[in-house]
């Protein structure tokens, strides 16, 4: 019984460390030019999402206003 709760005291301890110092580093590590990358990344995906979104109509409204019928 002994043992088991020095293993669990242990596990509990390096798993705090690892914890600690993952978000030490993590705020040491980002600043305002990666703020900055994310806004950028985020501007040019809604960018392509509306063209994408836009593409798909127009394509079909230019294929039906050219063939006409028959």
């Amino acid at each position: 019984m002994t043992m088991w709760m020095l293993f669990g005291g242990v596990a509990v301890l390096i798993l705090g460390a690892f914890a600690w110092v993952g978000w030490r580093d993590r705020r040491r590590l980002s600043g305002p030019d990666d703020t900055r990358a994310d806004r950028d990344a985020r501007a040019g995906q809604h960018a392509y999402e509306v063209q994408r979104h836009a593409s798909p109509g127009q394509e079909w409204s230019a294929r039906n206003d050219t063939h006409g019928p028959g």
